[in-house]
């Protein structure tokens, strides 16, 4: 072969190598596979926000009722007995959740108001809530004291009460853990 042929078959071999640019079969599958393990990874937190979101309905009313039980007190010298009579504008029932909070004991023996988030969906946890009265050391005044506990595993059940009275603080049932601390 002449030396300007082969020059020519050179230059035309190796033009040819632009115009083939491109991705493999292989190259292509394994990126498919890398964004479907990321994909997996990502996904359940992703959906799990969700959750988080209509749990923090239930924080949110079950605060506001014990801070509407606290100040009840104030105004009455005692705990209400029901959320229509807290004035919080919280209805009984949402999609999410039912509410209700009801003052423990009457009279002067009023001393603690509990307070119920319980989830209607499953993937969902309930909440409780609790307001008692404490003796302020040294002195004849009384105190309110407020927890807030979310259940330790999502479901349809009511949240176990918190416990507290006039000699100790307010601390969380069985199977709950406070929220905010």
């Amino acid at each position: 072969m002449k030396s300007e042929f082969k020059a020519k078959l050179l230059q035309h071999l190796l033009s040819n190598k632009d115009s083939e640019k491109g991705f493999t079969l292989i190259e292509l599958l394994v990126v498919i596979i890398i964004i479907g393990i990321l994909a997996a990874i990502a996904l359940p937190s992703f959906l799990n926000q969700a959750n988080k979101a209509k749990q923090s309905e239930a924080r949110t009313y079950v605060g506001s009722l014990n801070k509407g039980q606290q100040a009840y007190f104030t105004e009455k010298s005692k705990f209400g007995p029901n959320i229509d009579v807290l004035g919080v504008g919280i209805k009984n029932t949402t999609s999410n959740y039912s509410y209700n909070s009801v003052a423990n004991g009457t009279g002067t023996t009023n001393t603690t108001a509990l307070t119920n988030g319980q989830s209607t969906v499953v993937a969902i946890r309930s909440y409780a809530g609790l307001v008692s009265l404490s003796q302020v050391a040294a002195s004849s005044d009384v105190t309110s004291l407020a927890i807030l506990c979310e259940a330790n595993a999502p479901g349809l059940a009511v949240a176990t009460a918190p416990t507290g009275n006039a000699t100790a603080q307010p601390a969380c049932g069985a199977n709950t853990q406070p929220v905010g601390q």
